[in-house]
């Protein structure tokens, strides 16, 4: 009599203690460059260069690229595009709440509607052209990581950290600044491309500053996730949720 075998096993998935940590990072970080920075113009005096006035944000921005690139780096392109996909989500719906929450009438014992407007009435020309840089420059920035590890070797991570970051942030400036800015009348056109040269310049400067950090971060995922993710099969159309 023949015995009946039993049904294969499904694949084992990997299970990663923090990779929903690693998001939840890249969510917020990102949420406060948009929402925290933007509204506030800081000046510091630098050596040899004077004082340079900037947008508070971009403090926060290259940070976002620092998880991006530690994502794609440990856990490979396609868990790095869920990442991108909830933030892009998480700062769609952000904005469209506040644009609900600045246009609700207030009180009239309330007196601090246009500090409120100041703080989180960003344009909705502003909104898209922040969505549309950042969906374009993380995907790049990602890709690019990706596929110079694999050329690499999974070698010199300094060169693709830092270089993804170059070409990610210059798609990201080059889309974001003449998207929001160009002939509205807040930043003048003739001082527009300087503007977005010394943001680039900047945040790419973040990167390199934080190079060492992100290394030791690197080395720790990989040692407690037990993971170094090579995108050698990987479908690289952003538009896909599939892991």
């Amino acid at each position: 009599m023949q015995t009946r075998q039993p049904p294969p096993k499904p694949p084992s998935r990997h299970s990663y203690r923090y990779y929903d940590l690693v998001m939840a990072a890249f969510v917020a970080v990102y949420l406060c460059s948009n929402l925290i920075g933007p509204a506030k113009a800081a000046q510091v005096t630098l050596p040899l260069f004077g004082p340079v006035t900037f947008g508070a944000g971009v403090l926060f921005f290259p940070i976002s690229y620092i998880f991006g690139d530690i994502l794609t780096e440990v856990y490979g392109y396609a868990r790095a595009r869920r990442v991108i996909w909830a933030g892009f989500a998480a700062m769609a719906f952000a904005s469209l709440m506040a644009s609900v929450i600045v246009h609700l009438p207030p009180a009239p014992e309330w007196q601090n509607q246009a500090a409120y407007e100041i703080a989180f009435g960003s344009t909705w020309r502003i909104v898209v052209a922040s969505l549309i840089a950042f969906f374009c420059g993380e995907f790049v920035n990602s890709f690019i990581l990706a596929k110079m590890k694999i050329l690499t070797r999974g070698r010199w991570l300094w060169t693709r950290t830092i270089g993804s970051t170059i070409v990610g942030e210059g798609v990201d400036s080059a889309l974001f600044y003449p998207l929001a800015f160009y002939n509205s009348g807040l930043i003048p056109n003739e001082i527009l491309w300087q503007v977005m040269l010394s943001q680039f310049v900047v945040k790419v400067m973040v990167e390199v500053v934080f190079t060492p950090l992100t290394y030791k971060i690197v080395a720790a995922l990989k040692r407690a996730e037990n993971e170094d993710y090579y995108d050698l099969q990987t479908d690289f159309t952003p538009f896909s949720l599939k892991t």
